[in-house]
Parts: C-alpha cells; structure tokens; sequence
C-alpha cells in the first residue's frame, strides 16, 4: 500500500512539472511582445539584469555603459565583421543555421559536453533580451521559440541594429557605440576596418578579452576575420595605413600595444573556434 502511495506521489509530482514546463514554454508563443521592437528600444534586457545582480551579488559597483545608435550611425565596416565572425549566413536563414547546428552538436558528443553551440544573430538576441544563462534543454526550446517569432516581426536590418546596440562588449560595456568609444575613443561611425575586426573578435566572451590586448586568440580571430574583409573588399588590402592612423585612447594608455596582422595572411575563419560564450 506504502508503495502504491508513493508511486501515484511520484506520478502527481512528474505530471505537474511536465505541465509547468508546458506552460512556461507556451507563454513564450505569445509574450513577450517582440512585435513592438520594430519602432521601441529596449531600455535594459535580461542579459543587463543578470549582470547588475552578478555585480551586486560581488560587491561590485559597476554602471551599465550604453548609448543607443541607429544601423546608419555603425561603421559598415564593423557590420560586416560581427557578420562574418557571428553569423555569416545571416541573410540567408530565418534564424537558425542548421549546419552550424548540427557541427556543434557533434562536437558535444564528441567531447561529451553539451555546450548548444551554433547560435546564429537572431538567436543570440533572444537570449540577450529576454532569457537567463541557463544551458538547459527547456531555456534552449523558449529560445527557439523567440527566435522564430522575432524572425517573424522584425526585419533584419532591425535585428542585426537591436543586437549591435544591446551586445556585451565588455566589463559593463554594452551596445557597439559603448564599446567603440571605451576602446578607440571615438564613435561607432567611425570605426576602422581593422578596429572593426578586433571588436567582432572578442564577442565570443568579451569579458574574458580585450580587444586592445595580445592575447593570441583575439589576435588570430582578428586576422582571419580581417582576411575575409579583405577578400571581400571590405577592408584595405595593405594595413600599414591603418597602423598609422589608429587612434589612440584612454583605453588604450592601460592596455598592451596591439600588432596589426600581416597582410597577406588571410585563413578561413572556420580555423580559429571561438571559446566558449560567456554571454547569454
């Protein structure tokens, strides 16, 4: 009988929480309201509310740092950076990049961790507004869910400028404008093509790099993501000028002198894997 009790026990507490995951799944089929994206900024995302707790939690007294900017005020440049080192297929999926899916998953297998890799733009702005870090099945299904919705009611060229504006770029650094000017000391608009490729560089986890520093990973994922710029006659073919002409800022007085890559070194950016992502 004792048994029998327990049991029906055990089957009540499995039932409810399968129907407590339903329903938290289901509300995202509805809420939040991604549709008024399309003309409202959103003044502080989920990401931005995880750190201030973090920072809290640590005694840390740290401000977000954020300036909101359009698409047009964003160096094409660093556009097309984030693009290729992010998300190359951007333009052609509605949100998911299947291939870079199922690569990732493999390679979880293959290292017998589960990492969900293989986030497309779309993806990762889903995470950032609305979901918490948590790697569990059931936030990675809430995160599809958004992503197809905000596929649906935005436009890309609104995806990709809500993505640049809210996106992690350091210690209390978010948004492109933030970062540009914490780094160069000048505005997003004005960015360089090879400043560009640093900044896209570190986006796997810009906590953990600088892009100002030596570390040899920001160096050779810049340089690969510059390469391909070059390629694509995005980026001068000779880096010189651009040495000569980096600017310098307060940021830069505190961190180590950077070396532009050689010219003639242009990898396929698949040589490089991104370490792990801090970010949401």
């Amino acid at each position: 009988m004792a048994k029998r009790r327990t049991k029906n026990l055990l089957k009540k507490i499995i039932l409810l929480c399968l129907i407590g995951m339903i329903g938290s799944v289901a509300f995202y089929f509805v809420y939040p309201d991604v549709g008024r994206l399309a003309k409202e900024n959103p003044k502080k995302t989920a990401f931005m509310e995880y750190r201030e707790a973090e920072w809290a939690e640590k005694g840390k007294k740290i401000r977000i740092n954020q300036r909101w900017v359009p698409l047009g005020a964003i160096s094409p440049a660093l556009v097309k950076a984030v693009l290729i080192g992010e998300d190359d297929k951007f333009y052609h999926h509605e949100g998911f990049d299947f291939d870079a899916m199922q690569k990732a998953i493999e390679k979880d297998i293959k290292e017998k961790k589960f990492k969900f890799g293989g986030s497309t733009i779309s993806q990762q702005l889903a995470k950032n507004l609305y979901l918490t870090p948590s790697k569990n099945p059931v936030r990675k299904l809430k995160e599809a869910i958004l992503t197809w919705r905000l596929e649906k009611n935005l436009s890309k060229k609104r995806i990709l400028e809500l993505y640049l504006n809210v996106a992690e770029w350091g210690e209390g650094i978010f948004g492109i404008e933030a970062a540009a000017r914490h780094y160069y000391g000048k505005s997003a608009a004005g960015l360089s093509p090879y400043e560009a490729a640093r900044l896209a560089a570190v986006l796997p986890n810009p906590r953990r790099y600088n892009p100002l520093g030596q570390s040899g990973y920001v160096e050779n994922r810049s340089r690969i993501i510059y390469g391909i710029m070059q390629r694509r006659g995005i980026a001068p073919p000779d880096l010189d000028e651009i040495i000569d002409d980096k600017t310098e800022s307060p940021a830069e007085e505190t961190a180590p002198e950077t070396k532009a890559p050689p010219a003639q070194e242009q990898p396929q950016l698949k040589a490089v894997p991104a370490p792990p992502k801090e970010s949401l």
